[in-house]
């Protein structure tokens, strides 16, 4: 049974496919597929305007043990889920790795060093500052992009008056 609106202008992908190994609908595309590794099928789901599937994995065989179980309206809500989940995940961990801050006391002041890695393509960088313990800026210097922030670096900057850090 296949089943498919088109909302799209003449000529354009369906925004809605419903069919036994393609589903398309709300952004997302799941896409049955032989899998290379063994004799069995993996699903791929693809968030509209990627190049890349958000997520790849094993996908239940059929009755006959030969071909794929078809998609239905259940199994795709619940592959969006995991997909965004996984989208959700990687964009944690990216931002971890390119925003860290230690928090610390020196001189009866607190403060709150951060390091903002600028992933440019052609230069990339680091911003490090430092706060107050009321949230004001007080020093921001260029730093290399493999600058280490931890708390005995923090407190060298500090002591060293917020001067930029040596390479």
């Amino acid at each position: 049974m296949s089943q498919a609106s088109n909302n799209a202008s003449s000529g354009d992908i369906p925004d809605t496919i419903q069919e036994a190994r393609l589903w398309r609908d709300k952004g997302w595309t799941a896409r049955v597929i032989k899998n290379e590794d063994d004799d069995g099928w993996a699903v791929a789901m693809i968030k509209d305007g990627e190049p890349e599937p958000a997520l790849v994995g094993p996908w239940t065989m059929g009755r006959d043990k030969k071909n794929p179980k078809p998609l239905d309206g259940n199994a795709f809500r619940t592959l969006v889920k995991t997909a965004c989940e996984v989208i959700r995940r990687h964009e944690q961990q990216l931002h971890a790795q390119l925003h860290k801050s230690v928090q610390l006391s020196h001189a009866d002041s607190d403060y709150t060093v951060r390091l903002q890695i600028i992933p440019d393509e052609y230069e990339p960088y680091a911003e490090l500052s430092a706060a107050d313990q009321f949230g004001e800026e007080i020093a921001r210097v260029r730093v290399a992009p493999h600058f280490k922030l931890n708390r005995q670096s923090a407190l060298h900057w500090i002591e060293q008056d917020f001067r930029r850090p040596a390479e």
